[in-house]
């Protein structure tokens, strides 16, 4: 079973070095290529002023944070739904970054240390489409995804929409790969034909007496 997990954030700010803190966090369940409907997804009080540049972007306040759950009090719940899967991320030094530094204020460790490992499809669709835009936007409409509801930056549908862009990405891949397990099984079964064990009849007296006269026979009939 292959486990991966979608993940943005939206944040106060550009830099958690300047004290910025996430403010939604979203995370969709992907397994063997399929939503499975498992997602986490909170709202959380950062305890400090979003930058307007920010606010622009997302839309969301600091005025509707205020009744929502700190960090702290949902990173277990956030590590846990993550442990052991392969997360997939846009521009993930940006959210690794965010979510790294929020796990450090409360001595939890970092995301790392609890994923499969991280992949970036920025630098994806960089390798891909090099000199080109490669913003969610720019990727939903190069690959055919609907982005019509996305008026406004926001966690849960960047990651829905982000599953949808990457399997769309890795398709031809995905194709390759069954051509090659499909390869390597028909390979096997022929080893596996050619190791089976024959099994020998042997004629008996009469057969080997008829198929003596029949090659003397053939011999006066040459040489005769």
């Amino acid at each position: 079973m292959t486990r991966q997990v979608f993940l943005d954030t939206e944040t106060t700010g550009l830099d958690p070095a300047q004290g910025h803190r996430i403010i939604e966090l979203a995370a969709v369940e992907v397994v063997n290529r399929r939503l499975t409907g498992n997602r986490f997804h909170a709202y959380l009080n950062p305890e400090r002023e979003i930058d307007i540049g920010a606010q622009q972007v997302h839309g969301i306040s600091l005025e509707s944070l205020q009744d929502k759950p700190l960090f702290a009090e949902k990173a277990a719940e956030f590590l846990d739904f993550i442990r052991d899967a392969c997360l997939v991320i846009h521009n993930a030094p940006f959210d690794l970054g965010f979510l790294n530094n929020e796990l450090g204020l409360i001595e939890m460790g970092k995301v790392e240390s609890v994923s499969a490992g991280v992949i970036d499809t920025l630098k994806m669709a960089k390798e891909l489409h090099p000199g080109q835009r490669n913003n969610l936007d720019a990727l939903c409409k190069r690959y055919g995804v609907d982005n019509s509801s996305r008026t406004l930056h926001g966690a849960l549908l960047d990651a829905e929409l982000l599953a949808d862009v990457y399997m769309a990405m890795t398709r031809g891949q995905e194709s390759l790969m069954m051509e090659v397990g499909t390869s390597a099984e028909m390979a096997q079964t022929a080893t596996f034909n050619r190791q089976q064990t024959l099994i020998v009849q042997a004629a008996s007296e009469d057969e080997n007496a008829a198929h003596e006269a029949y090659v003397k026979g053939l011999k006066d009939a040459v040489w005769g």
